[in-house]
């Protein structure tokens, strides 16, 4: 339990470390591939990438698709809100001095995506398409901006273009460096191993994520969604037990 307990206050702590940030980008690529990939199943359209829902509603506009359209852009309105939400949460919490403040957005995200799961058991029906869209937009710019401010911008876990960009110049760089011998170290071209490594685990965490989601979604439905959420509300505890000792001892 200790080291679990441990493992997730660091994943989360304000003082970040290379450990930290390849922990906590690994785990919220994974859950980001699940629910994009998964939720594609669920709803049928992607919910992470803002730029292919933008040339959706372009296109969308350009035939005279206007309701189509208007749907698109309530997705990007309710990712912006989500990542709005995460820098509220996260500014309060500094503002109160509470510990773990990082872990409030990733707390929510939890809950929402629980109220996803839930709509999918028997009898509940109180999720359409129309509302689980920009509900799973929401979290993902919500997860995204939480993961940009924690880690300073170095890890992106929701959409996978910036960081299939930044492996292509590191292996760039490596090459020159291989190739170019003293020429190279000499004009100042470095190579960050442990950045392309950290990168490259991204990306296979995003793939194995969406794996896991398709198939846990096409087998499942929405219900799926209920473990991702415990796995999130399992980061979050105990980051959040930190304020509740506090509390205590006070």
């Amino acid at each position: 339990m200790k080291p679990y307990i441990h493992a997730a206050r660091r994943a989360l702590a304000t003082e970040r470390t290379d450990a930290g940030d390849a922990q906590l980008g690994l785990l919220l690529t994974f859950v980001a591939g699940a629910i994009n990939a998964g939720g594609f199943f669920a709803v049928g359209q992607y919910t992470s990438h803002v730029t292919g829902i933008l040339s959706g509603v372009a296109d969308n506009l350009a035939l005279g698709a206007v309701a189509l359209a208007a749907a698109g852009a309530a997705a990007v309105l309710a990712f912006v809100a989500g990542a709005a939400t995460s820098a509220v949460l996260v500014n309060l919490a500094r503002i109160r001095r509470q510990a773990g403040p990082f872990a409030y957005p990733l707390l929510l995200e939890a809950v929402l995506l629980a109220a996803f799961g839930l709509s999918g058991l028997p009898a509940s029906g109180f999720m359409t398409v129309a509302t689980a869209v920009p509900l799973l937009s929401f979290v993902m710019g919500l997860q995204n901006a939480t993961v940009t401010k924690i880690s300073g911008a170095r890890v992106r876990t929701t959409h996978m273009t910036g960081v299939a960009t930044d492996i292509g110049i590191e292996l760039g760089r490596l090459t020159i460096r291989r190739l170019g011998g003293e020429a190279a170290r000499a004009a100042g071209v470095t190579a960050d191993r442990r950045k392309l490594a950290l990168l490259s685990g991204l990306l296979g965490a995003f793939l194995a994520g969406g794996i896991t989601g398709a198939v846990g979604f096409g087998i499942s439905g929405v219900v799926f969604a209920l473990p991702l959420a415990a796995l999130l509300a399992a980061l979050t505890a105990p980051s959040l037990m930190v304020r509740g000792d506090r509390r205590r001892s006070g």
